[in-house]
């Protein structure tokens, strides 16, 4: 789909706010993830295995899908995950060559902790995003932008 009108100043002001918003995010991310012991490559792991919809724990090709990782790579994220207790493997309850991949009780816990952090993040972000998706524009969103972010 192409979008045949003129991009204006305030657009760019927007897609601007919202990439170094999103940077910031990923930063305020990673540095949480290392307080909790995690790299955030570990930290995408655990949720998702978590957050996998469905019913049954992903396989490493959803992982790989999720992280946007090749299998392999996938494969020794999961292997130091499971070597640091974070992750187990198993079999499928109904193809047992099909090896699916589960949390630790410790994987558990620290991603519910990070979790609920995240979430008070992004209902911190909440209003700036609103403001990018209206498009609103006017005296004070520069600031509203630095104070928000």
């Amino acid at each position: 789909m192409t979008d045949d009108r003129q991009l204006t100043a305030a657009d760019y002001e927007n897609l601007l706010a919202f990439r170094t918003s999103l940077r910031r995010f990923l930063s305020w991310s990673e540095t949480r993830a290392r307080e909790a012991g995690l790299t955030a490559a570990q930290h995408q792991l655990l949720l998702a295995v978590k957050g996998h919809p469905g019913g049954q724990p992903p396989t490493v090709g959803d992982i790989a899908d999720y992280l946007l990782l090749r299998h392999h790579s996938a494969v020794e994220l999961i292997d130091r995950a499971e070597a640091a207790g974070l992750v187990r493997r198993g079999p499928d309850d109904g193809d047992g060559r099909v090896i699916r991949i589960r949390l630790t009780a410790d994987g558990e816990e620290r991603l519910g902790q990070l979790s609920a952090a995240h979430l008070n993040e992004l209902l911190r972000l909440a209003p700036l995003l609103h403001h990018l998706m209206a498009g609103e524009t006017g005296p004070g969103r520069t600031q509203f932008y630095r104070d928000t972010i």
